[in-house]
């Protein structure tokens, strides 16, 4: 699996950012985690990227995916399930 660029905007209290992470450590991928709701600029960066206000979003260089949706991260990041 190549090492690609992720980045996963997030809140503290969000059940599914929770699970994407998860899951992502389980396949051995680093990740940056960003914390919307500390984070205002990141907040509207995430918004600009999406369209969405709900998190989690994930941005794997460039590749924008809403919400913890497990194939197209496997997909993404070419993880064998």
């Amino acid at each position: 699996m190549a090492n690609k660029s992720v980045k996963i905007y997030s809140t503290p209290t969000c059940p599914w950012c929770k699970r994407t992470k998860e899951y992502l450590k389980q396949h051995n991928v680093s990740f940056t985690d960003i914390n919307v709701a500390s984070d205002q600029k990141a907040a509207q960066e995430m918004v600009e990227k999406s369209g969405q206000m709900g998190v989690p979003v994930i941005d794997i260089e460039g590749k924008i995916i809403v919400g913890f949706d497990k194939d197209a991260i496997a997909k993404e990041l070419s993880i064998a399930e």
